[in-house]
């Protein structure tokens, strides 16, 4: 078995995690500038393509990537969608930019009591998404430049194994000696009626204009961070959360003093509540509450977890 995972982190900055830390002095059999045979690693009979192939392009992938390449092995990195992974491109990243520009809103309020007036102030939301997507890009393009001037071959599409040393994509098959798994996460939703309609936090950092009313459900940080953002923003916005209080695991004194700032911003949370179904109606989302309630809203965001995003890679044929 030559299959291997890693789990795919943080962006662009230094650690052990990014692309951009110092690589340490490894021991590998073939060194920049020593003779290479093409095809053939030294030591073994087999002949493959390349010394490994990554699956998974976010920053645990690019970083085994770019350390193998660096050191002269033959590596193709395969990434169905953008290069940077979760964090850089559907997480941390795009998620503090909109903590950053929603934040605007509760200081120009708070200049207030200082005696700052600023008339007229309102948030495009539509220029927001467009300002963050432009600095997406440029992370992008960082990720692909550290990629090229390591010598990895990034390949586009999506991998499927064959067997423990052969991926398709596309058709198009390639082989290695090791093949590294770093596809990470996936938002997971749960199977209620009408959660089609429901978004994740994927959709949430795309979304062209600001809903008026946003529905949350879950109470982890995701939960937290986007009903937060919205609220800043100008919406209203109900979390629900089957539990006692909102995130399950930390400083209990820490959740109790969330909890209150969050509903001193005007934020309802709905503790010990579930949602049974979502309704699509023509003046937009009726979200059905155990109770019997029934919450109005211009979008549903569900941050009730996540998976291993592997469901499409056929591990068995490994």
């Amino acid at each position: 078995m030559t299959l291997a995972t890693v789990n795919s982190g943080a962006g662009p900055q230094t650690g052990v995690c990014s692309p951009l830390a110092t690589p340490p002095r490894l021991a590998y059999a073939r060194r920049r500038g020593a003779p290479q045979i093409e095809g053939q690693r030294v030591g073994t009979m087999a002949t493959f393509a390349y010394d490994l192939i990554t699956i998974g392009a976010g920053s645990g992938g690019v970083r085994a990537a770019r350390l193998a390449g660096g050191y002269g092995a033959r590596v193709a990195l395969i990434e169905s969608s953008r290069v940077g992974g979760t964090c850089v491109m559907r997480g941390c990243v795009p998620k503090k930019l909109l903590v950053f520009g929603s934040a605007y809103g509760p200081a120009f309020a708070d200049a207030a009591g200082f005696g700052w007036y600023i008339d007229g102030a309102r948030l495009d939301w539509g220029q927001l998404i467009e300002r963050k997507n432009a600095e997406l890009d440029r992370l992008e393009s960082v990720y692909r430049r550290i990629l090229a001037a390591n010598r990895v071959t990034l390949i586009e599409g999506a991998a499927r194994l064959v067997d423990a040393h052969t991926v398709d994509v596309g058709g198009q098959r390639l082989n290695a000696e090791k093949i590294l798994i770093a596809t990470g996460g996936w938002p997971a939703l749960p199977a209620i009626r009408g959660i089609e309609h429901a978004i994740t936090s994927n959709e949430a950092l795309e979304l062209p204009a600001l809903p008026a009313r946003a529905v949350v459900v879950g109470g982890g940080y995701i939960a937290v961070e986007f009903a937060s953002i919205f609220a800043a923003a100008g919406a209203a916005v109900t979390v629900v959360y089957r539990g006692e209080e909102i995130l399950r695991g930390f400083d209990d004194d820490v959740r109790a003093a969330l909890a209150t700032a969050m509903t001193g911003r005007g934020i309802v949370i709905e503790r010990r509540r579930r949602v049974e179904a979502i309704v699509r109606e023509a003046a937009g989302l009726s979200v059905r509450l155990d109770d019997g309630r029934v919450l109005a809203a211009d979008a549903v965001l569900y941050a009730t977890g996540r998976r291993p995003n592997t469901a499409a890679l056929d591990l068995e044929a490994a």
